[in-house]
């Protein structure tokens, strides 16, 4: 794996996946022989992802987010630590902003596998939870895992906010990790990610920001008071969005937050009931 450059881990992972064993497992039988057949199938999953750049994610079908397994595939993007940590900063926050509220509604938009909005319906019960994405094969991925992970949650198909604007709903908290790579930044990607995940996933336009742009114009259309939007951000581009959602809410207040490696990757705009910032 070093050789082409992938994670030594990465055949690790895979054997795991092949026998159907965890680390500890692993290596409880690591004089064992191997079945020829599991072998084989393990050998080509290695060459695939060291010579073609597969995900080992989408080769093993499913990644770990916030404790929990998700399935994965093409139609969606692989969750990212970071994203964890968006969903963590909703979580702290809620509770503050909608003290004593037995329900309070939630869209995840642009949910692709669900990781957001499942997550957010099991950690906090008092969250109704709508995920929208225009991708009938994302959502597809979305409701498989809420089935399984047993997350009440409802899914629209639609682009980025429209599905919530046609149903002419007001909602409390809109969360959303969108397209936010540079089309110019595409020639620096690794071909694990560019090669493989969905582009409607990645890219942001020419500069990244063309999702928050939207954003900054339909939130006033959905979101009550009070209320809450947290965003993923790419590194760097915090300031620029925070500084189109306190131009969207004048009253609000707008907050740059940074990942566990002193990026700014989290954007978080509060508005306050009856005009008055928290």
């Amino acid at each position: 794996m070093r050789a082409h450059g992938k994670e030594e881990r990465a055949a690790e992972w895979l054997l795991c996946h092949h026998l159907r064993t965890d680390r500890a497992g692993l290596f409880a039988r690591w004089r064992e022989p191997v079945d020829e057949a599991v072998y084989e199938r393990f050998a080509a999953d290695v060459r695939r992802h060291a010579v073609d750049h597969v995900p080992i994610q989408y080769l093993i079908g499913y990644e770990s987010f916030y404790g929990r397994l998700f399935l994965v595939n093409r139609h969606v993007l692989i969750p990212r630590p970071e994203t964890e940590e968006l969903v963590l900063g909703v979580l702290k926050r809620v509770p503050r902003l909608f003290a004593g509220r037995k329900r309070i509604d939630v869209v995840d938009v642009g949910t692709g596998s669900g990781a957001i909005a499942v997550t957010l319906a099991l950690e906090n019960k008092a969250l109704s939870v709508t995920a929208t994405d225009i991708s009938e094969a994302a959502l597809a991925v979305a409701r498989e895992n809420a089935r399984r992970l047993g997350a009440n949650v409802s899914f629209l198909c639609g682009d980025l906010l429209q599905p919530i604007m046609a149903m002419g709903w007001t909602v409390d908290v809109v969360v959303s990790n969108p397209p936010y790579i540079p089309e110019t930044d595409a020639a620096m990607l690794s071909p694990v990610v560019k090669n493989y995940e969905p582009h409607t996933a990645l890219f942001g336009g020419r500069d990244g920001l063309d999702f928050y742009r939207r954003f900054a114009r339909e939130l006033p259309l959905v979101l009550g008071a009070p209320a809450l939007a947290a965003f993923e951000v790419g590194a760097g581009q915090g300031e620029a969005v925070a500084a189109l959602l306190a131009a969207a809410f004048p009253e609000a207040a707008v907050e740059v937050d940074f990942d566990l490696n002193g990026k700014d990757r989290m954007v978080y705009m509060t508005r306050p009931k009856n005009g008055k910032t928290c």
